[in-house]
């Protein structure tokens, strides 16, 4: 497999799980390296998921570590996942954040999120999604082949919400973007429709926080991404915070903060149904 600029979570988990292996041995670097003839630059960049690691390199780091049954045949399984593609892979022009962002959504478990500005993206209508995406057109010019793509791209990820994954997508989102106009006052009919239909879904619970209630955190819109143990491989939760101009991840040192951010908009805004009825008033006042 090529270096990846952007490694995926399967590609992370690995190369965690080959770094953890070395140490339990106290082997250093060099001395994997002076075994198998390899630079030790190869095996930094493997144990920090550089370059993606080919089954053949990691069937030598297994013999090395005296790694067999079924643990081994858990590490080159996820050896095996961690080197397929994922369909984002294919649309070269994605920001490689945005794309980095795209492959951690697909191997979450949950996702929880923070919304004030703009319905989530993976409940939005496509009509609903281009205008916000045209709207970027004011600082960073997208070609209408670009901008076709990008939308494309928005409605794949809402696949992640149907079976067979049915990922499990908890909002709060602001009151303020139910009366926010995007596009034209049809766009909006269709998209607060398309919410209210939604959240019949098991898998997905959103709720209002209203303007009049007390704010006791002012906080940008963010998301939380949860994932599920792998291969007995963990992987820790991830904060995602997007603005203007950037888009990045939060240390997850401080994931913490954000849950409890969360904990505190959800106890102020209103109940699954409750938010559903919101919205039906709101849809019905455009």
């Amino acid at each position: 497999m090529s270096a990846s600029p952007r490694p995926s979570v399967r590609q992370r988990r690995l190369a965690a799980e080959l770094r953890r292996m070395r140490e339990q041995l106290t082997f250093t670097g060099d001395d994997v390296a002076d075994r198998l003839r390899w630079s030790t630059a190869k095996v930094s960049r493997l144990e920090n998921a550089r370059t993606g690691a080919k089954i053949a390199d990691v069937r030598l780091l297994l013999d090395l570590y005296g790694v067999d049954g079924e643990r081994r045949e858990e590490i080159l399984a996820l050896a095996r996942d961690a080197a397929e593609r994922g369909w984002w892979e294919d649309y070269r022009d994605l920001p490689g954040p945005y794309a980095e962002f795209i492959g951690m959504e697909a191997e979450a478990q949950a996702v929880t999120e923070w919304d004030s500005m703009v319905v989530p993206g993976l409940l939005q209508t496509e009509r609903y999604a281009r205008q916000v995406i045209e709207g970027w057109n004011a600082i960073a010019t997208l070609t209408p082949a670009e901008l076709e793509r990008r939308v494309e791209v928005r409605m794949r990820r809402q696949e992640l919400l149907a079976p067979p994954r049915r990922l499990e997508l908890s909002v709060v989102m602001d009151e303020a973007v139910l009366f926010r106009r995007v596009g034209d006052r049809d766009i909006m009919r269709e998209q607060l429709d398309h919410l209210h239909r939604v959240t019949e879904l098991p898998n997905v619970k959103l709720r209002i926080l209203p303007l009049d209630t007390p704010h006791e955190v002012i906080a940008e819109s963010f998301i939380l991404l949860e994932f599920p143990p792998a291969y007995d491989t963990l992987f820790p939760d991830i904060v995602h915070t997007e603005s203007l101009t950037i888009s990045h991840f939060v240390d997850e040192a401080v994931t913490y903060m954000y849950r409890l951010a969360y904990d505190t908009l959800a106890a102020r805004a209103l109940s699954h149904t409750e938010s559903r009825q919101r919205i039906h008033q709101a849809r019905n006042n455009w």
